[in-house]
This record gives C-alpha cells, sequence and structure tokens, in this order.
C-alpha cells in the first residue's frame, strides 16, 4: 500500500515538473518572438525627376509581420546634398493601411536627399534616401561636396544619423526634454556617448548635458534654460569604434 503511495506521489511531482517545463520553454519561446519584431520602413522614392515635378514620397511601415497603420509619427526630412542645415520637414499622409505619403517638389536641378523619421511601437526609425532631380548636381556643386566630404572624412560616417526631436515650447526656468535618436545603416545606433552642448547666442558660457539611453538609439537628457532667446544645441555623439559626430539646431526660448 505504502508503495503504491509513493508511486501516485512520484507520477504527480513528474506531471508537475514537466507542466512547468512546458510553461517555461512557451515563455521563453513568447518572449524570443517578442524581441525579435522589429520596425521597419521601406521608403520608396523614385530615382529622378523633373525641376518642379510632383514627387511622391512613400514610407511603408511594418513591426515583425504586422502593418503599423497607427505609427506615432511619420516625417519626411529633405534637402539638397551638402546643406544638410537647411532642410525642409514636412508632415505625411496617414493612409490607414501601413502606408504614409507625402508630395513634394524640387525648383531646381540637384542631388536631395531625405529621411523618412518614423516613431511606432516605442521605437524611431529613420531610413535614408536620395533622387536626382534634372541634370543633377552642377560641376560646382560636386566639386564643393568633394571638398566637403575630404574635409570632414575624418569626422563623418556615411550612413549615420542624428534626429534631434526639437521641443514644442520651451519655457524659461523650466526644465526641458532633450531628445536625440541616432541611426547607422538604418539600424538603431546603441551604446554611444551622447552629450548636449547648450548655448545662448551671443554668450561665452557653454553648458553640457550628460545623456541616458532610453531605448535602443534613443538618448535622452533634461535642461533648464535661463534665459529667454535663441539658443544653439550641439549633439556630439562618440562611441568606442571610433565614431565622432556632431550636429547642430538652433531652438527659442520664450518667457
Amino acid at each position: 500500500m505504502k508503495s503504491k503511495i509513493l508511486l501516485l506521489m512520484l507520477v504527480l511531482i513528474m506531471a508537475v515538473l514537466a507542466a512547468c517545463g512546458n510553461q517555461s520553454e512557451t515563455g521563453e519561446g513568447q518572449d524570443t518572438e517578442e524581441e525579435l519584431k522589429l520596425l521597419e520602413v521601406d521608403f520608396k522614392v523614385p530615382e529622378k525627376a523633373d525641376a518642379g515635378e510632383s514627387v511622391e514620397l512613400k514610407a511603408i511601415v511594418t513591426y515583425g509581420d504586422e502593418k503599423v497603420k497607427d505609427a506615432d509619427e511619420v516625417k519626411f526630412e529633405y534637402w539638397e546634398k551638402g546643406n544638410e542645415e537647411d532642410s525642409t520637414m514636412i508632415e505625411s499622409n496617414n493612409n490607414e493601411d501601413g502606408t504614409y505619403t507625402a508630395e513634394v517638389s524640387f525648383d531646381a536641378d540637384g542631388v536631395y536627399e531625405m529621411y523618412a523619421h518614423t516613431s511606432a511601437r516605442e521605437l524611431h526609425t529613420m531610413p535614408k534616401k536620395s533622387i536626382t532631380v534634372g541634370e543633377g548636381a552642377t560641376a560646382d556643386q560636386e566639386n564643393q561636396d568633394n571638398q566637403s566630404e575630404n574635409h570632414e572624412h575624418d569626422e563623418h560616417n556615411e550612413g549615420f544619423g542624428i534626429h534631434f526631436m526639437e521641443p514644442e515650447d520651451i519655457r524659461v526656468n523650466q526644465e526641458t526634454d532633450l531628445m536625440v535618436h541616432l541611426q547607422l545603416d538604418n539600424e538603431p545606433l546603441g551604446n554611444a556617448n551622447v552629450r548636449y552642448e547648450i548655448f545662448n547666442d551671443g554668450s561665452e558660457k557653454h553648458d553640457w548635458v550628460e545623456t541616458e539611453e532610453t531605448e535602443p538609439g534613443e538618448y535622452s537628457g533634461s535642461f533648464t534654460f535661463s534665459e529667454e532667446g535663441i539658443y544653439t544645441v550641439i549633439t556630439h555623439v562618440e562611441n568606442d569604434e571610433g565614431l565622432h559626430e556632431h550636429k547642430e539646431q538652433k531652438v527659442e526660448v520664450n518667457q
């Protein structure tokens, strides 16, 4: 009788252990599947266009196998090659089928570069494309680009992108969150050392703000502006692989 009871208890224990093992394996599989999901953007831009021609920019946004119909933000930023500081940012139209589009035109011949800034599912990505308008860059422009690229060769990395999320309303003596997204070869760039250099135009005092990586490729810090005016915010980026980049941004602080 005792042996039967012991045998029954042993069978029950083995059954419980097997069930726990199955739950653990299932949970790990679900976690792995969730971790493997990526925010991806298929950015479609014509290779060529004529000056003044209407051009469609299209971003097809997916998260794993899911079409993202409710992205937090999709904006297109474009500029003439070699003149990124003078860029134009436009909102997209959400077609509610996972695609986001906008119509643009370019007034003059040249080579134009652009990002599709996309935020969804607490992730950010910004694929980059280019388009040749008309005859493309003139000989003078090509020479200027070559000189600029040679001058900045040690400092700039092809495929690297910085997207500073400019705060909508900055007020004096109020703590302001500053956020930047980094990307290298269309992938979030993690484990970087990112700092903001902040100064009021005309002032010799420069403040430095350290950041923390809150999401892959997303770096945040906070700063309190003491006076109203136009400030310069320079994002400095370095990492252990020798990356050394910076980008300058102007922000307005109101009373």
